[in-house]
């Protein structure tokens, strides 16, 4: 590995845990019509995530360029490049590798479904995205999702589909893995330990409490992954900033889910 990719995933994987803890608010294309207020309202939202300094912040060039400036430097960037649904009915690539060092950002997304019709093709963007991201030593954190069509296009939680889906990712060439958690500790330690590269979790569907959705992450932790992103169970909540903090305490201190909101002032 090269030292300007090293030093650029030793800021992202910067704490003594080993763990990430990040946060995404790369999610506007998926939802259609409307943007839920997390979102909508990013300014406030971003001002409530960086005063918990999470680990990284996942977005589109857009709000990178037009409102992270007073965070710029503070907190590492990763430049989301894709505008997909999965369904296929949005599909492209927004951003390049060359955008991601202009903007400073420490590594460079891309997203990708697989299962499916069109798995090779997001695979091929996959591979291209690691090919040019080469040329600027910039680490390629790939956000894949298998697919089931039992009932229409739905992210599959299998551990053979996730299973699957790490190993298209590290194939075509990632640096990092971000896939959803199967809801078994055991089963997705076996996908952990079997990825040559670092695994994270994807924060999952918003769940009905906070405590839910950390103690999800809580199995992640356990089952040995490097950590996860979160997006709508920290800004789908009030508290957004307490939320990113209680998220810390679970991955990077071990905490469980009730101490950790008692941490954060939640209780």
């Amino acid at each position: 590995m090269s030292i300007g990719k090293l030093i650029r995933l030793n800021r992202i994987f910067s704490h003594p845990s080993g763990r990430l803890c990040s946060v995404a608010v790369d999610h506007f294309i998926a939802y259609g019509q409307g943007l839920p207020p997390g979102l909508r309202h990013i300014g406030a939202t971003l001002e409530a995530i960086a005063a918990a300094r999470p680990d990284a912040v996942t977005m589109h060039k857009g709000i990178a360029m037009h409102a992270w400036t007073p965070y710029a430097g503070r907190i590492p960037l990763i430049l989301q490049s894709s505008t997909i649904r999965i369904d296929d009915t949005a599909m492209e690539q927004i951003a390049s590798p060359e955008d991601a060092v202009r903007l400073g950002a420490d590594a460079f997304a891309v997203a990708a479904f697989v299962r499916g019709p069109t798995e090779a093709v997001y695979l091929r963007r996959v591979a291209d995205s690691v090919r040019e991201a080469a040329r600027f030593d910039i680490p390629v954190i790939c956000h894949i999702y298998p697919r089931d069509y039992a009932d229409g296009a739905q992210i599959s939680y299998t551990p053979d589909n996730i299973a699957w889906a790490a190993r298209c990712a590290v194939e075509a060439g990632a640096d990092v893995v971000k896939t959803p958690y199967c809801g078994d500790v055991a089963a997705f330690g076996q996908i952990v330990a079997d990825c040559p590269v670092p695994l994270v979790a994807a924060g999952g569907p918003q769940s009905q409490t906070l405590e839910l959705a950390l103690g999800m992450m809580a199995e992640v932790v356990q089952s040995g992954a490097r950590g996860a992103t979160i997006g709508r169970n920290i800004w789908g909540f009030q508290h957004i900033s307490a939320a990113v903090n209680a998220f810390k305490a679970v991955i990077h201190d071990g905490q469980t889910p009730q101490a950790a909101l008692q941490l954060a002032g939640l209780a």
